[in-house]
């Protein structure tokens, strides 16, 4: 089993910034791809980054491209998404997620909300 806490999320005005962060932890024997999705309330989950173990292959949604960075420490079984130009449409449960060899792992989300 792998476990994954996030941390970074908070209150966030329109063109600010923030940093999430995601340790992985357990297993971790045979991860292939880790990465970041969001929910806002009353939608479905959706991908924002994704970047393989190598660091190599990165996938950004079109929505975040360009505003967003996602990067990885294998050393210190990190990884992290910088958040630039944030817009209101951004607020969302942002959830850490790790694909292994043998499953597929959550975090329990941190939450990025937009203050007047």
């Amino acid at each position: 089993q792998v476990q994954l806490v996030e941390s970074g999320g908070g209150l966030v005005q329109p063109g600010g910034s923030l940093r999430l962060s995601c340790a992985a932890s357990g297993y971790m024997f045979g991860i292939r791809v880790m990465g970041w999705y969001r929910q806002a309330l009353g939608k479905q989950r959706e991908l924002v980054a994704t970047i393989t173990s190598s660091g190599i292959i990165i996938n950004y949604a079109d929505s975040v491209r360009g505003r967003f960075t996602i990067s990885r420490d294998n050393a210190k079984n990190t990884i992290d998404l910088q958040m630039n130009s944030l817009k209101p449409e951004d607020t969302a449960t942002y959830y850490c997620n790790c694909n292994t060899l043998v499953g597929t792992y959550w975090g329990q989300g941190t939450q990025v909300t937009f203050s007047s």
